[in-house]
């Protein structure tokens, strides 16, 4: 058991470590060479080398563990509830502080290194124009690749392999991503399938990176057509990129790098529907005529994975989605989820710089 004073110092040191975050969040640059190429690749290898031998997901296993601790200690602390609030506010004060510190420690840092679009050397911005340009080459590009798989552009693509060859194959176009792109050296696969997953699915993820043992947990129960992309995004979590629009980015680049040809025509597809959907923002005109020029079959395959979503939806979703939402502002992005939509500025600028 832990002393009344050593309880008192963990609770206190979530004060300075608050501060501690606010402070080095104005450095990005700091944080970018001492934690995110320096400290974390050292935490990630030795996660990866004890969690990914193990077949199934140990960090589901803790958060199972953790609520069912959370239930005993609240039954076994009931009278005391009641009677010492100062008492048990300390015991959850030392464990919120235990957590914040472990969080951050192992990967939450990521969230406030330099912005992808710096490292890269890429535009964060771009005009209506381009975005016309890109998605109509992301058409032809995905179109190409559809009808190379289907033989038939009015048909949807299926996928043959099974979870454990998907993940495998991500983690295969991250080795050739590799080779342009030094920083995205992956440690290797660690992808597992979520214990949590019809859960997920009814708040509406696909999956999420354990921030505690840095394993992939990806959504088993959705279309195996969203897996490609799903993996390789949760992936580029695995490697630091903390950021859900960047981490959109890498994945795209680990798919068409990628020497499967069905991870090639995920990304691609990936990436023209984030363009088309910033289309119809700016261009609702230019947005109906693109369609037309895309496969049905393409159409059919978003059509799938629109049909499985709403499905599950329920009024409970929203509130997820905007504690998630709330979540992402407060670690340094500052439009929550609609971050998502700022991968087309990071696209857009790639596609411009070569040939598809």
């Amino acid at each position: 058991m832990m002393s009344k004073k050593g309880k008192i110092i963990i609770a206190l040191s979530l004060l300075p470590q608050y501060l501690l975050i606010k402070i080095v969040k104005q450095y990005p640059e700091f944080i970018e060479t001492y934690y995110s190429k320096g400290v974390f690749p050292v935490i990630s290898k030795l996660l990866n080398t004890v969690f990914k031998w193990v077949p199934f997901s140990v960090g589901d296993l803790l958060y199972i563990a953790l609520i069912i601790y959370i239930f005993y200690w609240v039954i076994l602390n009931r009278k005391r509830l009641r009677t010492k609030p100062v008492a048990w506010s300390l015991d959850v004060l030392v464990f919120v502080s235990f957590f914040y510190f472990m969080f951050h420690f192992c990967w939450g840092y990521n969230y406030y290194r330099e912005p992808l679009h710096t490292t890269l050397n890429l535009n964060p911005k771009y005009t209506t124009t381009q975005l016309k340009s890109v998605t109509n080459q992301l058409v032809l590009k995905t179109n190409k690749l559809h009808f190379a798989i289907t033989k038939d552009s009015l048909s949807k693509t299926t996928l043959s392999y099974d979870f454990a060859e998907l993940a495998e194959m991500s983690q295969a176009g991250y080795v050739q991503l590799e080779k342009v792109y030094p920083n995205f050296k992956h440690d290797g696969q660690n992808s597992k399938k979520s214990m949590f997953s019809t859960p997920l699915t009814f708040m509406g993820f696909s999956g999420y990176v354990n921030p505690l043992t840095l394993e992939a947990q990806i959504n088993a129960v959705m279309p195996r057509n969203s897996m490609p992309t799903t993996i390789a995004h949760e992936q580029a979590h695995q490697l630091g990129y903390a950021a859900e629009n960047e981490a959109n980015f890498i994945a795209f680049l680990a798919s068409i790098h990628n020497k499967n040809r069905y991870f090639n025509y995920a990304g691609y597809k990936f990436a023209l529907r984030y363009c088309l959907i910033e289309l119809s923002k700016r261009d609702q005109d230019a947005y109906d005529s693109t369609l037309c020029t895309i496969n049905t079959g393409i159409l059919e395959d978003y059509q799938e994975a629109f049909e499985f979503w709403s499905a599950y939806n329920n009024p409970l979703e929203p509130v997820f989605k905007g504690f998630y939402s709330d979540f992402l502002k407060a670690n340094n992005q500052v439009k929550g989820i609609e971050s998502y939509s700022y991968v087309v500025a990071l696209l857009v600028d790639y596609i411009q710089g070569i040939n598809l």
